[in-house]
């Protein structure tokens, strides 16, 4: 990590953090308990979908108010399924303390969920972010889930930088290249712990089910070098570069190899 991204705002959410789905739809004591336990462990930020809408508020509110120094972080709030003016009311409803530990992660969503609606994402993009600076929230406060590069380009300009989903550690050194030292580069990085490569790779195809149809992914894997074939087939290629598996050692030097990106 440079020196200017050590100084960075966004610093505070250390090297490496927790995406789960369990962080959103669990029931809120246990993640509370989650929330505290993972903190102590070092985690500086615990990531939550929103793809779906919902209460992300009260997601928010319940990693906050478990711990002291961990930064609770959206993954994604889906900009079609929330109004710039009530993700401000959020924002201006929370103390000082909470806002200095909240991550907005936003992103477009997918045109089979959103559905007639869903057209030209950089330029809604490019809205919402107006709607959220005139409720007072500021860029190092808020990421977008970015893949292509004009959308790195907005995020790097107009944000504190990415959060890019189930792409390979290539996608992470062309996304630095293009936005710069200074920008955030949070990454997901599926993990199997799962040492056998058939029932590996069977577990990463079964996640797969959710998303490889989704044009957004099939447009980033192409871009990235992956054929058609690789695709629909969910071919050992693809699944080797988006997930890693294998023992705990294996699966940190592969993490090791994202953050150094």
């Amino acid at each position: 990590m440079s020196k200017n991204r050590e100084s960075a705002p966004w610093a505070k959410l250390g090297r490496v953090g927790v995406w789960a789905v369990q962080f959103r739809f669990g029931d809120p004591g246990f993640v509370a308990d989650c929330a505290a336990e993972l903190e102590e462990l070092g985690y500086g930020a615990l990531w939550f979908p929103g793809g779906r809408g919902g209460d992300l508020a009260a997601t928010f509110l319940t990693i906050l108010g478990a711990t002291k120094h961990t930064v609770a972080a959206s993954g994604i709030l889906n900009i079609w399924m929330h109004e710039p003016a009530e993700v401000g009311g959020w924002w201006q409803s929370w103390s000082d303390s909470q806002r200095a530990r909240a991550m907005l992660g936003l992103g477009v969503g997918h045109v089979p969920a959103i559905g007639e609606a869903w057209k030209k994402p950089l330029e809604k993009m490019a809205t919402y972010l107006d709607g959220l600076d005139a409720a007072g929230i500021p860029n190092e406060s808020r990421c977008i889930a970015a893949l292509g590069p004009k959308m790195l380009d907005l995020a790097a300009g107009r944000s504190a930088g990415a959060h890019p989903y189930l792409v390979p550690p290539e996608h992470t050194a062309l996304a630095r290249s293009r936005m710069g030292p200074g920008a955030l580069l949070a990454v997901e990085q599926g993990a199997i712990f799962e040492a056998d490569p058939a029932r590996a790779r069977a577990k990463a195809r079964e996640h797969l089910q959710t998303y490889a149809d989704l044009p957004n992914y099939i447009a980033s894997w192409h871009r990235l070098g992956f054929s058609a074939q690789d695709i629909a087939e969910r071919s050992d290629r693809l699944v080797d570069a988006l997930f890693v598996w294998g023992t705990p050692e294996l699966i940190g030097v592969r993490l090791l190899i994202c953050v150094e990106k």
